[in-house]
C-alpha cells in the first residue's frame, strides 16, 4: 500500500518512501510504531527508581507498566529509554536484560545495541563495555559505527591494548580486518574534541602486520598532529608516508603548511609551497594559492601576494572572494585604501569574506566610521551581515574591553552591569563592579558574541531601540544603525530560518 501511494507522489519523496518500506519489511521492529509518553515516562520512572533492586522486582513492575498498556515494546521506544539515561549505564543496561528475558519477539539490531554501547561507554564501565562488545560480536551486528564507538571510548580511557584487541576480537567472530573500517576509526579519533590523535597513531602502527595504511591514514594522522602543533611528529609520519611510495596529495600538503603558518614557521612554509611549484606545477590549485595569499597578507607581505595572484591569472586559475578578500585586507591594512577599493569594484559579485576583508582592514586602521559605511553599503546591495561582522563592527567602535566614555549614556560599564542585573546574574554583576572600581585587576575582556547571542531574540528588539536612540541622542549615529540593525534581524531569526527550511523542502519536492 505504501509503494503504491508512492508512485503518485515527487520523485525524492517516493525514493525514500520506497526505502523505508523495504528496510521496514526486513526488520518489522523498525516499522514506525507511536511511543507512548505516558508509559515512556512510566518505565524510566521505574528504572530509575528501582535501578539497584533485584531482577525480579524490576522486572515485575516493568511487565505490568507493558501488560497494563496497548502499545508494545518497539525499537523506537527502546531507543528512547537510552536517551533518557544517556550517562547512566545501569538503567539502560537492566532494560537491556528485561528485553533479553522477557521480550523475546523483540530482536535487537545493529542500532539498538551501539546505541546501548554508546551510553555505557559514556559511563566509563569498561568492563561491562567489554563484554557488551563480545555480545555484538557473536551476534554478527558489528558494523563502522560499533568500531567507531569502541575505539573512542577506549582510547579516552587510555585502554591501548584493548583498542588494538578490538580489531582482533571481532576478526574471530568473523568481521574480517578492513582498511576501510581503520580509516574511518582514524579519521574519527583526529576529529574527536579532545584530539586522540596519539591513541590513533597507537592503534595504526600496531595493527600494520594486519591492516597495511594507505595515503588516506597518513593524511589523517598528519591532519591530527598539525592540529595539536605537534609539527614534529607530524614531519615524521610525512617521511614515513614519502619512503612507504605514497605520494602526497595536496590535501596533506596543504595542512602541513597551515600549521608551518600559525606557529609562525613561515620560511618552512613557503619552501614547502615551492616544493611543490617545482615537482608538480601543472597539480597546483586555488586552494594553495588561497591559503599562501591568505597568510602573506596577514604578515603584511603584500607585494609577494600580488605576484602569487598574477601567477593565477596567468596559468588561468579564477580567483574566488575568498582569495580576494584577503587581497583586499592586506592592501587596506598597509593603507593602500583605493588600491582595495579597486579591487573591490572589480569584483561582479562581492560576498561577505570580500566586505569583511574590507571592514576589517578599515578597522585596523582605526577607520571605524568608513568601516560602518562599508557596512551599510553591503546590506544596501543584499549582502546579509553575520555575527562577526557584528562583532568586528562593536570592536572597532568600542574596543575590545569596552568603553567608558564621559556621557553616562554611552557609559559601556554601565550599560554592561545594568544588562548582567536585568538578566538577573546579580554575583556576576558585583564581581565586575568591585574589578572596575578597584582598577589594579585586570577587568576580563568583554565578550561580545555572547553579549549578541543572549539578547538574539524577540526581547532584544526593545533592547537595541532604546539603545540606538540613547546613542542617537549624543550623536553616535553609526553605533546607533549597528545595533538597530542586529536587532531588527536577529529577533526574527527563528521564523526566517523556519521559511528557509520550508522553501527548500518545497524545492526538493517540486523536483
Amino acid at each position: 500500500m505504501l509503494i503504491r501511494q508512492a508512485k503518485t507522489l515527487p520523485k525524492p519523496l517516493a525514493t525514500f518512501l520506497r526505502l523505508f518500506a523495504t528496510e521496514s519489511t526486513q526488520h518489522p521492529q523498525l516499522a514506525p510504531h507511536p511511543v507512548n509518553p505516558t508509559l515512556l515516562l512510566r518505565v524510566c520512572t521505574i528504572l530509575y527508581q528501582q535501578q539497584t533492586s533485584p531482577h525480579s522486582r524490576l522486572h515485575s513492575h516493568l511487565r505490568r507498566s507493558f501488560s497494563d498498556s496497548e502499545f508494545p515494546l518497539t525499537h523506537e521506544f527502546f531507543l528512547q529509554v537510552c536517551n533518557k539515561f544517556p550517562l547512566s549505564w545501569r538503567p539502560v543496561y537492566r532494560f537491556f536484560l528485561f528485553t533479553e528475558t522477557h521480550q523475546p519477539s523483540f530482536p535487537h539490531t545493529p542500532v539498538s545495541l551501539n546505541k546501548l554501547l554508546d551510553v555505557v561507554g559514556k559511563s566509563r564501565n569498561i568492563d561491562l563495555f567489554w563484554d557488551l562488545l563480545h555480545l555484538i560480536g557473536r551476534r554478527r551486528f558489528a558494523d563502522d559505527k560499533t568500531f567507531r564507538i569502541a575505539l573512542s571510548t577506549l582510547a579516552r580511557a587510555r585502554e591501548l591494548k584493548k583498542c588494538v584487541e578490538v580489531f582482533h576480537v571481532m576478526n574471530g567472530y568473523g568481521v574480517e580486518y578492513s582498511l576501510v573500517t581503520l580509516n574511518r576509526v582514524v579519521e574519527t579519533l583526529c576529529g574527536s574534541r579532545p584530539n586522540l590523535i596519539e591513541e590513533a597513531k597507537h592503534v595504526v602502527f600496531k595493527l600494520r602486520e594486519w591492516i597495511q595504511p594507505d595515503g588516506f591514514t597518513y593524511r589523517c594522522l598528519i591532519r591530527g598532529f598539525c592540529d595539536v602543533g605537534d609539527l614534529v611528529e607530524a614531519s615524521k609520519v610525512w617521511n614515513l608516508m614519502v619512503d612507504e611510495g605514497f605520494e602526497p596529495d595536496f590535501g596533506a600538503v596543504e595542512t602541513m603548511m597551515e600549521a608551518f603558518f600559525k606557529t609562525n614557521r613561515f620560511d618552512e612554509a613557503l619552501k614547502l609551497f615551492q616544493m611543490m611549484r617545482v615537482k608538480r606545477m601543472e597539480d597546483l590549485g586555488l586552494s594553495s594559492y588561497r591559503l599562501v595569499i591568505q597568510w602573506m597578507c596577514k604578515r603584511g607581505k603584500v607585494s609577494q601576494a600580488y605576484m602569487m595572484f598574477e601567477e593565477m591569472r596567468e596559468r588561468e586559475i579564477e580567483a574566488d572572494n575568498l582569495t580576494l578578500g584577503s587581497l583586499v585586507y592586506g592592501l587596506v591594512a598597509r593603507g593602500r585604501v583605493r588600491e582595495g577599493y579597486k579591487v573591490v569594484e572589480g569584483i561582479e559579485k562581492p560576498d561577505i569574506s570580500v566586505y569583511h576583508g574590507l571592514i576589517k582592514g578599515l578597522l585596523r586602521l582605526k577607520k571605524a566610521s568608513e568601516a560602518t559605511q562599508v557596512f551599510r553599503e553591503m546590506i544596501k546591495r543584499g549582502c546579509e551581515p553575520i555575527m562577526h561582522t557584528y562583532v568586528m563592527l562593536l570592536q572597532g567602535h568600542l574596543g575590545k574591553r569596552g568603553r567608558r566614555g564621559e556621557d553616562p549614556l554611552v557609559n559601556f560599564d554601565t550599560i554592561f552591569v545594568g544588562g548582567l542585573v536585568k538578566a538577573g546574574k546579580l554575583l556576576e554583576a558585583t564581581k565586575y563592579i568591585e574589578r572596575t572600581m578597584k582598577r589594579g585587576l585586570e577587568v576580563p575582556r568583554f565578550d561580545y558574541n555572547k553579549f549578541l547571542h543572549y539578547y538574539s531574540n524577540e526581547e532584544g528588539v526593545v533592547m537595541f531601540e532604546e539603545v540606538g536612540k540613547k546613542l542617537r541622542e549624543v550623536g553616535m549615529f553609526d553605533l546607533a544603525d549597528i545595533f538597530q540593525r542586529f536587532g531588527e534581524k536577529m529577533a526574527t531569526r527563528d521564523r526566517r530560518r523556519s521559511r528557509v527550511v520550508e522553501s527548500s523542502d518545497w524545492e526538493e519536492l517540486k523536483n
